[in-house]
């Protein structure tokens, strides 16, 4: 009998837990105060030999860059998101939640975190903003670059204590550690491996992006 009680007792924490954690995240993400911004890139060259007059690049920060004494960026942390998402889906209880809140792994007290949007994402420009068919060809290193302009001319970072980015945003941080490999100090890639994409997931990739 004692033991079907603990078995119970057992069953019913298990049960509980994800709602308690869920309820602390949302807790710690009420107590963030998230601010938003855009940064217009001009005369923005693409890959393809297009230029944008003006590319808009939204954006998404917690917390504060700190300098050094030499005034380099030490604590700034560039989170970049999946296909068809856009920086504000990292405020989310399971995800802000468990990370940013005091004391959490990127307390946000501590850390400059910076969530933008990806070219054709979220608030940035994106071809249905108006020019359809006639906007830019453009693909992960154009999209790498302009978050790149954003990150250094926008909002002032010379450099990034962690790069994080899940699926597409994994992808990205590949490129950046291709193309910027000086500018942070590790990166997180999540949801994706450095090989080729294959099958339909690759054809489809091809005619979005």
């Amino acid at each position: 009998m004692r033991d079907a009680i603990w078995k119970c007792l057992f069953a019913i924490l298990i049960a509980a837990a994800p709602l308690y954690a869920q309820q602390t995240g949302q807790q710690v993400l009420e107590s963030l105060k998230p601010s938003e911004g855009d940064y217009v890139a001009r005369d923005f060259h693409f890959k393809s030999g297009e230029t944008m007059a003006e590319l808009r690049l939204h954006y998404t920060t917690l917390g504060k860059p700190a300098r050094d004494a030499h005034g380099r960026t030490t604590n700034a942390v560039l989170i970049l998101h999946g296909t068809g998402g856009s920086g504000r889906s990292f405020l989310s209880p399971n995800f802000a939640g468990v990370l940013f809140g005091p004391g959490q792994l990127l307390d946000a007290n501590r850390y400059f975190i910076i969530l933008p949007d990806g070219i054709g994402h979220g608030k940035s420009s994106k071809p249905s903003d108006g020019l359809h068919a006639h906007f830019p060809q453009y693909d992960y290193d154009d999209m790498v670059a302009a978050q790149h302009e954003l990150v250094a001319r926008g909002l002032g970072v010379d450099h990034l204590r962690l790069v994080l980015g899940t699926s597409m945003g994994c992808m990205h941080s590949w490129v950046w550690a291709e193309t910027y490999p000086d500018y942070m100090d590790a990166l997180m890639p999540l949801a994706f491996q450095a090989v080729p994409v294959a099958g339909r997931n690759r054809i489809w990739r091809k005619m979005v992006i």
